[in-house]
């Protein structure tokens, strides 16, 4: 992240300024929860995507932030959502917000940032940055409704996964990068490669997150480990063990998958078998695949500091621990 906050840590800062101007309502509990989820430590990826792809599409003017504050709006709406849905308890290390003031109250805020976010894109006064964001969200939705259909499934296929991958996670840092490429009004292909890109990007950063719940403490990934496993998700890791575990192997990982609360003992064991055939290995190849992909995407852009930022973050993305 070092040598994007070089070239973007002061835009990031006015980001942070105009994500909280933009929270301003009457209702002072919509404040209140936006700004605890905007202060408990993200790393802010996406609005820095779409700031440092604005950056190498040329664009210099002062759309990019209150844009990027938009982007930023998104996810965390997503976030609120997600924490409900899954019934988190943790978030980046710190009580959810559903923890500490309910899931109507998260789900309502969530709704209430999801809705600003859009007359906020409104007055950037670009169709296309309101297509390509609206698309987003659309596509978000969507993304959750396929992963509440795959939990449980232990037949899943790695590419049906990594379907709901692109919806869910990737196609926000796909947006992100696509609106910067069309403040900078670039070239057609030079937009799709920066769509593409962050694409690529989302994958490996959810594939890495999918390791993080078997190896990571909760210290360390911020949420708690095992978490996915205990609510029947069937993410990547354990797509590579299933495909290659014993009938009675996978029937122990079956159980542990319908249980409703999983024990240290269960965790133990599917975690054991993953690393026993290399579940954890194959995710970071996997996650590797995708990273050199994004490379092959910055190509077409000349050599800058702007493109080695966001190389840069990209190779971030396969090395953080949280």
């Amino acid at each position: 992240m070092q040598a994007a906050l070089a070239i973007i840590g002061e835009d990031l800062k006015l980001v942070e300024k105009q994500f909280r101007k933009d929270l301003e309502s009457d209702v002072p509990l919509i404040r209140k929860v936006g700004e605890y989820v905007l202060s408990s430590g993200g790393k802010r990826v996406r609005p820095a995507l779409l700031l440092l792809a604005a950056r190498l599409s040329g664009y210099e003017a002062d759309k990019a932030v209150p844009l990027a504050s938009v982007v930023e709006f998104i996810h965390t709406a997503t976030l609120l959502h997600d924490d409900v849905v899954d019934s988190a308890t943790l978030r980046r290390g710190i009580a959810s917000a559903n923890t500490l003031w309910g899931n109507e109250a998260s789900v309502l805020v969530g709704d209430f940032l999801f809705s600003k976010s859009f007359s906020l894109m409104v007055n950037v006064g670009s169709l296309d940055i309101l297509r390509i964001l609206s698309d987003a969200t659309t596509v978000i939705a969507e993304g959750e409704v396929m992963q509440l259909l795959c939990t449980g499934e232990i037949d899943l296929t790695e590419e049906r996964y990594i379907d709901v991958v692109r919806s869910k996670t990737a196609i926000l840092m796909s947006a992100a990068c696509e609106a910067g490429a069309v403040l900078g009004a670039v070239l057609p292909r030079l937009q799709k490669a920066l769509a593409d890109f962050g694409m690529d990007l989302g994958i490996a950063f959810q594939l890495m997150d999918d390791i993080l719940d078997y190896v990571a403490t909760e210290e360390e990934f911020g949420k708690s480990i095992g978490h996915d496993l205990e609510e029947g998700k069937i993410t990547l890791p354990l797509i590579h063990t299933l495909r290659h575990c014993t009938v009675a192997e996978r029937a122990v990982i079956a159980a542990v998958v319908e249980q409703d609360e999983m024990s240290l003992d269960d965790f133990r064991a599917v975690s054991g078998l993953v690393k026993q055939y290399g579940g954890i290995a194959y995710t970071v190849d996997s996650a590797r695949f995708y990273i050199n992909r994004c490379k092959n995407h910055l190509e077409l852009f000349a050599p800058s500091p702007v493109r080695e930022a966001l190389l840069s973050l990209s190779e971030y993305v396969v090395t953080r621990s949280k």
